[in-house]
């Protein structure tokens, strides 16, 4: 009889349900008032629970030839049945409970009077009880899959929120020299390792903690906004059934192409997890006729991509073969929810703490869910690249909110170009930012050769007190009260390629030489591009900037620009990015920092109230962009001219012909700008040559020509 499982199931579940309803007296028969009362005296009121229990396992084997939307494991089976013998004798305990009463079918009944009463004659009633609670407890735990990771984690945020409000009321006070350790004493730190000097023969840190998050402690300036305005977000809990299926499914497609493989190692991050496959051995004839056995190649796993992706039904799926370190072959699948990365969480981390540096940013977390950060002072310039909506915006916006988070305008210089005009404008007002947000292209090229000539500037500087970098400068003037320390500055240009499509020759050029010299002088950049190509991410930028993040991107092509290996082509956006340091062989997967909105407004607001006496200085590049804007409407040559007329008493067209080698036409029209700006007198007449008009107390004539001009206007 084929369907017998079924019918037995059907029957016994019909039973169970009038049972249910038989115990509370909404239906009566002879019989049911008999079995009824056998079942209130045995079990108490865990007779309901039994009847429901028996008629869930009835339905469970009655729908065995049916695709169960549900996975049931063993050990929530063994946590079910634990928690009812459990619950039986504690009710009985907690009520009082005699025997005669058990007999009436009060409490647990007399399983629940058989459980409880030797126990308690022999340990006493605490104790009795104390078991039965643990056990309770334990069986909770293996119903829902809570195991000591997530008690301890629970217990360590418990903690963290109780340290942090304990800091709020009484705050930790430490000498200028001191840093608070994780566990609140202070260590002694050399003056050269002060989280405000960062040396340029560091190296790149970046550390993945894989203990529970830390609180993020050291002396903060009072006017630092505190942790409380950022949110803490969560983590999706682990979802045993999830792992286990798609474990068995990759095993099993591998082994259908002949490719015997196990999974040993599982790490769950908020977005994928990665499965580790070791390879296995296939048996395949010698030449003496003996079988042999012959590992798979990770390559045979690699090229199963597209197969492994439609047995997973996942959108997209990436394979790390082989995993660096590690002797398994990586093979990432989308989690079935996504966990959104918060700030607070990531630079609480350990991993932030250990940076020490005023220049460290929360990244995200890895594909095992460990807190990712790094220095900025250290890479020392980032290239950003992905397609539109991958959250490219939203990564630069998370470190420059970290960024000010944990420095004042005193330590911290922002500058941002914005060619969208509707991502960056948002932290106008912030004091950190030097002038505006820029948002026009031919702007932002002054913006950038105000910055050259600025590295120029504190390179000068460092020469004059004997300093090769900026923490070296602000040490050897810190005592000084006429002089001011030098701020770091950190450079964010969110859209690479209108600019390099706008004024090519420039923007490389520049770009180019301040990423080369500029580390030392405290000057970052972060470039972001939504165009990862070959003409806007040219060899010399690429050459220059060691470290690559990529997000989401149409095709491997774009993928080689970037990181040089394929792989961000299988990303899945929102978020999901691959970071590749400079002294990495390969990049990191990584689900990024999310700053909403109204976290962003909250860290403005913050600083507009800290500092309402702040008064926006105007943008220092504007007499170099109006410089250039009289170059480009004149001569390119005019500043060189210039530079001549001053060293000369009379001067002719001719003369400016030779010294300039330029045709006499256009030594003509120069000539003639001379005399506008009043630096040359009309010639006389019948002669060629013209009377200099220079006042040798003028350092710039240009620029106080463009002053003038400005008053005028």
């Amino acid at each position: 009889m084929p369907w017998r499982m079924e019918i037995a199931a059907t029957v016994v579940f019909i039973l169970a349900i009038v049972t249910f309803l038989a115990l509370p007296g909404w239906t009566s028969a002879g019989w049911l008032g008999w079995w009824t009362n056998l079942l209130r005296q045995t079990f108490g009121w865990g007779a309901y629970t039994l009847a429901l229990s028996v008629a869930a396992a009835s339905l469970h084997v009655g729908l065995r030839k049916v695709e169960r939307p549900y996975h049931i494991r063993t050990n929530q089976v063994i946590g079910i049945e634990l928690i009812l013998l459990t619950a039986l004798p504690l009710s009985h305990q907690l009520t009082g409970a005699s025997l005669p009463d058990a007999y009436l079918g009060k409490g647990g009944g007399l399983v629940g009077w058989a459980l409880s009463e030797p126990l308690r004659d022999f340990f006493g009633p605490f104790l009795t009880t104390l078991f039965y609670f643990s056990l309770l407890a334990y069986g909770t735990a293996l119903v829902t899959g809570f195991g000591w990771n997530d008690l301890l984690n629970s217990l360590n945020t418990i903690s963290l929120r109780l340290r942090l409000w304990s800091q709020r009321i009484a705050p930790i006070e430490v000498e200028e020299e001191e840093i608070v350790d994780i566990v609140g004493t202070a260590t002694r730190l050399p003056q050269s390792n002060l989280p405000n000097e960062a040396d340029e023969t560091d190296e790149l840190i970046i550390i993945n903690d894989s203990a529970p998050d830390q609180p993020y402690q050291h002396r903060r300036d009072p006017r630092l906004p505190p942790l409380d305005i950022l949110e803490t977000g969560g983590v999706a809990a682990l979802n045993q059934n999830e792992i286990d299926a798609k474990k068995q499914i990759i095993e099993q497609t591998l082994a259908d192409f002949g490719l015997p493989a196990e999974v040993t190692e599982i790490r769950r991050g908020p977005a994928v997890t990665q499965f580790g496959v070791l390879p296995g051995y296939i048996d395949k004839p010698g030449p003496d006729g003996e079988t042999r056995q012959q590992k798979v190649r990770i390559g045979q796993i690699a090229s199963l991509q597209k197969d492994l992706t439609l047995a997973l039904a996942a959108p997209r799926l990436r394979i790390q073969a082989p995993v660096p370190g590690r002797g398994v072959v990586g093979i990432e699948v989308p989690n079935d929810e996504i966990s959104i990365v918060r700030l607070r969480p990531v630079i609480e981390s350990e991993s932030f703490y250990k940076l020490k540096s005023p220049l460290a940013a929360g990244l995200g977390r890895d594909v095992s869910g460990a807190s990712i950060s790094f220095d900025l002072a250290k890479l020392p310039h980032l290239l950003v690249a992905g397609t539109t909506g991958s959250g490219k915006s939203v990564c630069i916006n998370a470190i420059i909110s970290c960024l000010i988070f944990n420095n004042t305008p005193e330590d911290l210089n922002l500058v941002m170009i914005d060619p969208k005009k509707v991502e960056l404008i948002r932290f106008n007002g912030v004091p950190h930012l030097i002038g505006r947000v820029e948002t026009e292209a031919d702007r932002a090229v002054g913006v950038l050769r105000w910055l050259t000539a600025e590295m120029d500037r504190r390179y000068e500087m460092f020469t004059q007190v004997g300093a090769r970098n900026l923490g070296g400068y602000n040490r050897k003037i810190a005592r000084r009260k006429d002089v001011k320390k030098l701020p770091h500055v950190a450079v964010f240009i969110d859209e690479l390629a209108d600019l390099m499509h706008t004024y090519p020759g420039d923007v490389e050029r520049t770009l180019c030489r301040l990423a080369q010299m500029a580390r030392a002088t405290g000057i970052h950049l972060m470039v972001a591009t939504q165009r990862p190509s070959t003409d806007v991410i040219t060899g010399l930028i690429k050459a220059n900037f060691p470290a690559r993040l990529s997000f989401a991107v149409a095709s491997g092509i774009d993928s080689r620009v970037i990181l040089d290996t394929v792989g961000a082509e299988h990303l899945l956006g929102k978020g999901d990015l691959l970071f590749l340091p400079p002294d990495a062989n390969a990049p990191m997967r990584i689900q990024g920092v999310f700053v909403n909105d109204l976290e962003i407004e909250r860290i403005v607001n913050h600083w507009q109230k800290a500092m309402p006496d702040f008064e926006p200085a105007p943008a220092p590049w504007e007499d170099l962009i109006a410089r250039h804007a009289l170059l480009d409407e004149t001569d390119s040559l005019l500043e060189q001219a210039i530079e001549i007329v001053q060293k000369q008493d009379y001067v002719s067209t001719s003369f400016l012909q030779r010294r300039l080698r330029v045709g006499y036409p256009r030594a003509a029209r120069i000539m003639e700008h001379l005399y506008e700006m009043g630096l040359v007198e009309d010639p006389k007449a019948g002669g060629k040559t013209r009377r200099t008009n220079i006042d040798e107390s003028v350092d710039d004539p240009l620029g106080d020509y463009l002053a003038q001009q400005d008053e005028e206007d």
